[in-house]
């Protein structure tokens, strides 16, 4: 097959293994022939299919429905992909150049928070369900670059988790162990990519519902500063913190869909107008000085991972220094132990007042939390106040540098945290709440695995203008783990 570019191969093989840089496979038996099977499908590798004719837009949804029956049994999806309510997108593909269309035909996933038109919301409750007669800003600019939505994904419900266990539609287990959590919130989203359902999904971040899941699934997941990519037609969370995300296979693939949905929409009070720079490296990227506090059954392998993981930054052409970054565990304290999580009772509280029970437990226990009478508005200054202080401190240390943290410090069973839901998602967000109250910008990547089977990921952090240093140090990263 020599310099062919391989994609899902439906004829029977003889010989050694086909491989593709970009695209992972596995060997599996179907009807006594060896085929291979794609475990991440790609943008790169989807438009090439098209152009050689190996694939078809109608051959692939096919595809992807049956996988996505195949592992029913995961609860990705809440709106499961069904030719029915894809067809009309593979229709319109006909009126579209694909050459002028950068991602014609490919295949996406929507966390089920974010609009998709005539396809029911739920945020994870179906007792909050609507219809709307819109999508969200940033699907209606991915639909028409040529991008099919081929379903609604499950999450953590009213995306108020970091765990992908918070849901009545099901806990979403992770993609490679099952037993392990999935994180969260955008659960679903995740998952779906990292089984080869979608080229990539959209997801949500507020305090790392964007990366947690990447970091525990092998993907990538870039959080863009808040307010780059529109919030328009997403039920909100935190919504002056909420920020829609992407989770791909590559930091290239996710930056493809950057291109597409960046950008001011003037209808929506959150969007600004901040545009992406060329690619630069920072002269410096920041470590902890003090020893993350690493968790859960495996927290010596991913101590390991980390200690492994510093050693190959140091091959990014940047100088690698360990500063105290204490102040910005402090900052993710306030988050949810603080009056900003009044944000969330303030968009929804009329909501869990009036349908209490149909409201998942744990996050019902949370959203009420926001109702408390001693979050008052001198409190919520004071808490302004001093967030204020760590964005001065941020900004000022961050002036031609990134910082980088482990995504999560470790990871939990789905049991464990049934048994101890609040303090097990609390510990997954130790090093990702900081990053919205502080108005910074990440990427989440993976670093070097902890295991067989049990991938460890770091997040690079920026200041709001220093989206393009991130995702070139994301870049080097990928490159060496």
């Amino acid at each position: 097959m020599g310099g062919k570019k391989l994609w899902y191969l439906h004829k029977e093989i003889t010989g050694a293994y086909c491989y593709h840089k970009t695209i992972r496979y596995e060997k599996i038996h179907r009807k006594g022939m060896l085929f291979m099977e794609e475990k991440h499908l790609t943008i790169a590798s989807v438009k090439a299919a098209y152009q050689s004719g190996e694939k078809t837009p109608t051959g692939l949804m096919q595809e992807i429905i049956e996988k996505a029956k195949k592992y029913s049994d995961k609860n990705i999806w809440i709106i499961e992909p069904d030719m029915e309510r894809i067809r009309p997108y593979i229709e319109k593909l006909g009126k579209m150049d694909f050459g002028k269309k950068p991602l014609w035909g490919i295949p996406f996933a929507i966390k089920d928070n974010i609009d998709l038109a005539g396809t029911p919301t739920t945020a994870g409750c179906k007792a909050y369900t609507y219809v709307p007669e819109e999508s969200a800003t940033v699907v209606d600019r991915l639909i028409k670059a040529g991008a099919i939505p081929i379903g609604k994904t499950n999450l953590d419900q009213f995306a108020t988790g970091l765990v992908g266990t918070r849901s009545p539609y099901g806990e979403v287990s992770n993609a490679l162990k099952p037993e392990l959590i999935s994180g969260g919130s955008s659960s679903g989203s995740a998952v779906s990519v990292a089984l080869g359902m979608a080229c990539f999904s959209l997801g949500t971040d507020t305090a790392g519902s964007g990366r947690v899941p990447a970091a525990l699934n092998h993907l990538t997941g870039f959080k863009p500063t808040c307010g780059a990519w529109p919030l328009k037609g997403v039920v909100p969370a935190c919504a002056s913190l909420d920020c829609v995300t992407v989770f791909a296979d590559s930091v290239e693939e996710a930056m493809k869909v950057d291109e597409v949905v960046r950008g001011l929409d003037e209808s929506d009070r959150w969007s600004k107008d901040v545009s992406r720079k060329e690619d630069k490296l920072p002269e410096c990227i920041y470590l902890p000085e003090q020893e993350p506090e690493f968790y859960g059954p495996y927290d010596v392998q991913y101590k390991a991972a980390w200690d492994k993981t510093i050693s190959f930054l140091k091959q990014t052409g940047c100088k690698v220094q360990r500063v105290d970054l204490s102040f910005y565990q402090k900052a993710a304290l306030l988050l949810y132990g603080g009056p900003c999580v009044a944000e969330r009772w303030c968009d929804l509280g009329d909501f869990v007042k009036a349908h209490s029970e149909d409201i998942f437990p744990v996050t019902r226990e949370i959203l009420m939390t926001g109702d408390r009478p001693d979050y008052t508005a001198a409190y919520l200054y004071d808490t302004m106040h001093e967030l204020m202080e760590y964005k001065r401190r941020s900004r000022n240390l961050l002036k031609d540098a990134v910082m980088i943290f482990p995504t999560c410090a470790g990871t939990y069973t789905r049991d464990q945290v049934r048994r101890d839901p609040i303090n097990t998602n609390s510990d997954m967000g130790k090093y990702t709440n900081h990053c919205n109250l502080l108005d910074m910008s990440a990427i989440a990547v993976p670093g070097i695995d902890a295991g067989e089977d049990l991938p460890f990921g770091i997040t690079i952090f920026g200041l709001a203008d220093a989206e393009h240093k991130i995702v070139a140090v994301a870049k080097k990263c990928r490159a060496y783990a």
